[in-house]
């Protein structure tokens, strides 16, 4: 059964197959509502009538005289009936009057002619018996949509879970979106709407903003059609009110075909419960960085694929589809200016598109990039604000979870340096095979048999010989170098150096001495350096 009754509908009643039925004109009207029945046989019954009447009558007011006919047909258009049904039994008519016809074609109101008579009372019994049954289901429906909210409500479910259960209930995509434009979730994903979501700025503002002729058609629900505006998804968006102010807006991506009552009253429930989720939260930023943490967690730990993990980005109003994709780790680590800019703050000023897991220790994000020279921009930025981090390769979305495991390397390198640095991991070099060392015993046996001796030593004086080595040894050999960097004389880089060489029992000078120890250096720098947390 429909939403409403149309008088296609309620022409195919049990009451008006006794007798034959023909329409005379307004027939591209059928499908207009039946709000009511309505009878009468007096020339002013328009005064009577509120709109979406079915008028039903003998003809004994409609007049005797053409221009009679003619204006009692205008006076009922202009007082919105829905149909006139006349019965052309004899009683007033043996056949419709012409000018009836006529005045009905061109004023659209659908006229009806019944070669029998019917009883109008139980006509009137059939219609509004069908109307109070679509009334009391259509309350029904209602209730179960409000139901369905409130449960949300108690699950502590949040927006993106109001997102999901309108696009579910009406059929059709929904986006929401804040103040600023940006979207926040999409729910209900089709082709037609992931076109209008790739572009949603222009969407959002070219529509609702720009052009404020397109105004809706029902009361209350902006309505863009695409004869409006090229290649837009016609769109109903209803506002989330929040402490008086119009936090956001629901749209309502309903394509060619346009929303039911019953789906706008659905929309304007979402919006209300929307509302009810932002104000349950302290703060809504932390519940979408919360959400954000899960699906990357989910990524780290096999749980779903690339591909899968942009498609639920985009539920969450993240659009990296098309894109080049990249992983940044940064590790805050003790940066006053960092901790007053996060890394979802940095890279969203920036207009990158991101996932940002925030575990304490370091943030995790994939970032989508619109060119190659966006790395180039991420590593200054974050450089800027003396982030330690690391950046993987360039990858589709099959290769996040190998990007993941490339910045994190990148990342261990760059905690362990002296300075905050941003490492690329295609810059690592051999540094990328300590990394992998690091996770096991391998590379702390190799660390403890070359420089067992030396780090004995460092722990019981109060001037260590490391960083003497490590000045050395970065300076490729060459003392002068190296004395320099140290800010001491040669002759005290040479003091030290012999002494290095009878703690560790090796030639300082020859090349493969130096290699070994420099790997070895570094080694014990990742292994020293402060712990990453895994998410």
């Amino acid at each position: 059964m429909t939403e409403v009754l149309t008088i296609r509908a309620a022409l195919e009643l049990e009451v008006f197959s006794r007798t034959r039925v023909r329409v005379y004109a307004g027939e591209k009207n059928l499908d207009r509502p039946v709000r009511w029945v309505h009878t009468g046989e007096i020339p002013d019954i328009h005064r009577f009538l509120t709109g979406e009447e079915m008028l039903l009558t003998a003809g004994l007011g409609m007049g005797a005289t053409a221009t009679q006919q003619r204006a009692f047909i205008q006076r009922l258009a202009d007082a919105r009936a829905a149909v006139l049904v006349v019965e052309l039994a004899g009683r007033m008519f043996d056949s419709m009057p012409v000018a009836a016809i006529e005045e009905a074609e061109a004023v659209g109101l659908p006229l009806v002619g019944l070669a029998d008579e019917i009883p109008f009372v139980e006509t009137s019994a059939q219609v509004h018996e069908v109307l109070v049954q679509m009334r009391v289901k259509q309350l029904t429906a209602e209730e179960a949509t409000s139901q369905a909210f409130m449960d949300l409500l108690l699950a502590d479910e949040d927006y993106v879970g109001v997102v999901r259960e309108l696009a579910r209930r009406t059929g059709h995509a929904v986006v929401l979106e804040d103040a600023a434009h940006q979207m926040l979730a999409y729910g209900g994903a089709d082709p037609e709407a992931d076109e209008a979501v790739t572009q949603w700025s222009a969407h959002s503002r070219a529509i609702h903003e720009r052009h404020h002729s397109l105004t809706a058609q029902l009361p209350a629900v902006p309505t863009a059609h695409a004869a409006s505006f090229r290649d837009v998804v016609p769109c109903a968006r209803q506002p989330v009110i929040l402490r008086g102010e119009a936090w956001g807006w629901l749209h309502l991506l309903h394509g060619t075909v346009r929303p039911s009552p019953t789906e706008l009253r659905t929309l304007e429930r979402a919006a209300t419960a929307v509302a009810i989720t932002l104000l349950s939260e302290r703060e809504h930023g932390a519940r979408s960085a919360h959400r954000q943490t899960a699906l990357l967690s989910r990524l780290l730990l096999g749980d779903i694929t690339g591909e899968k993990f942009v498609s639920l980005a985009l539920a969450l109003g993240l659009d990296l589809r098309g894109r080049d994709l990249i992983v940044v780790t940064a590790c805050a680590g003790d940066s006053k200016h960092f901790k007053g800019h996060t890394l979802t703050r940095l890279l969203h000023d920036a207009g990158w598109p991101a996932v940002v897991g925030d575990t304490g220790d370091f943030d995790t994000a994939v970032v989508g990039l619109s060119a190659d020279s966006d790395i180039t921009h991420i590593q200054t930025t974050l450089i800027d604000h003396d982030v330690r981090g690391g950046i993987s390769r360039i990858v589709p979305p099959a290769a996040l979870p190998l990007a993941l495991r490339q910045s994190r390397s990148a990342a261990s390198v760059a905690a362990a340096a002296a300075a905050p640095e941003v490492r690329r991991f295609d810059d690592l070099g051999a540094l990328r095979l300590l990394v992998a060392l690091a996770e096991g015993p391998e590379l702390t046996r190799y660390v403890e048999d070359e420089l067992g001796p030396l780090l004995e030593h460092d722990a019981l004086v109060k001037s260590p010989l490391l960083p003497t080595l490590r000045a050395f040894l970065d300076c490729g050999g060459n003392k002068a170098r190296a004395a320099d960097t140290l800010f001491i004389q040669r002759r005290t880089l040479y003091h030290r150096l012999n002494r290095l060489s009878k703690i560790l029992g090796m030639d300082l000078t020859r090349v493969d001495n130096q290699q070994r120890l420099q790997l070895a250096v570094r080694g014990h720098d990742l292994l020293r350096k402060p712990a990453l947390r895994r998410t």
